[in-house]
């Protein structure tokens, strides 16, 4: 068979002959070889769970697929908090009429992007549901938490400093490309930070919060995490890093890069005096060649300078001619749907 059946969502030999073929031969190691309804896996430390769905269409897009996608954004969700990950689960729900030819694309490309990031994948589901041919993928992730490590924006203190690890928007510009038939050369930029993360902590630096860019955007995520600190952030617009075709092509479509999305990105905050070491090695690692420093955490003299209430968790962009821009969430639809 060619494609997906609702036969191989029987549980019977249509069933196994698909798990063989396609996911054991890409993903399989010494906890997936058990075979069985759970695997027992290695722990002793304490632990970061996270969990995520993605439905991105089209499957296949720009430097990237949603299989890629699906590591890659459970992985950066461990190392936000500073965990290695270790393991994943990955359901699958495959749509009738599913060419396996596109299937086993997916997988391979999971299977690789989780080689890259040092994660196994140790169990997983398939269900074959109605439809035209498309492909959803819940995943699990589990990492483990280095004792000490504390990483949240509960510890974003005033006159921290606000790095990014690249260009805004390319994910979303990329998808959305795709999706319009639009020709351009905007690749996603969808990859673990594995690199990123561990160098940072490797080499002592005092990071106080990490948040990858997704749905949203950077207003969005930066929003989010002044709230949580109660700290009011301030970004400059004329150092926000965007590609000139991502540029053009929000110029085009009337998009804001603050509040598109990325797959391959991530905030980072620290100490002041640790910024420019930190940004260093951001540029050295992989996936961090264009990070750069994108705004600050206000001090008290500042927020009485712009009659911000202390302690309230605000979002202020400087604008390119000098005025100042309040920034809230993203409000409505962002389309198209990106992860």
């Amino acid at each position: 068979m060619e494609k997906i059946e609702m036969i191989h969502g029987s549980g019977g030999q249509a069933t196994s002959d698909l798990i063989r073929e396609v996911f054991v031969k890409e993903f399989w190691n010494g906890y997936l070889a058990q075979m069985n309804d759970a695997a027992v896996v290695a722990g002793g430390a304490e632990l970061a769970l996270t969990t995520d769905s993605f439905v991105v269409k089209p499957l296949f897009f720009q430097d990237g697929d949603i299989g890629r996608l699906a590591v890659a954004g459970t992985v950066n969700d461990l190392l936000m908090r500073g965990a290695v990950p270790e393991y994943m689960t990955v359901g699958f729900i495959l749509e009738e009429g599913l060419p396996i030819s596109d299937l086993k694309k997916i997988v391979h490309s999971m299977a690789k992007t989780a080689e890259e990031a040092g994660i196994l994948i140790v169990a997983g589901d398939t269900k074959v549901v109605d439809g035209n041919g498309g492909l959803y993928i819940n995943t699990t992730g589990v990492g483990f938490v280095p004792a000490g490590m504390e990483i949240s924006p509960a510890r974003i203190e005033k006159g921290d400093v606000v790095l990014v690890s690249g260009n805004l928007g390319d994910h979303h510009a990329a998808i959305l490309s795709s999706r319009m038939s639009i020709e351009n050369e905007i690749a996603s930029d969808c990859a673990p930070l594995n690199d990123i993360v561990r160098s940072l902590i490797n080499e002592g630096i005092p990071v106080h919060a990490m948040r990858d860019i997704t749905r949203g955007g950077i207003a969005t995520v930066c929003k989010e995490m002044a709230v949580q600190s109660g700290k009011a952030m301030l970004l400059s617009e004329e150092l926000l890093p965007v590609n000139p075709q991502v540029k053009d092509f929000c110029a085009l479509t009337g998009l804001d890069p603050l509040y598109m999305g990325n797959e391959g990105k991530m905030i980072c905050i620290l100490p002041e005096e640790s910024a420019e070491k930190a940004l260093s090695i951001m540029k050295k690692a992989h996936y961090g060649e264009n990070a750069c420093r994108i705004g600050k955490i206000l001090r008290f003299e500042e927020e009485e300078e712009l009659q911000i209430a202390p302690d309230i968790g605000e979002l202020f962009l400087k604008t390119a001619i000098g005025g100042l821009r309040k920034l809230s969430v993203l409000q409505g639809e962002g389309l198209p749907r990106i992860c």
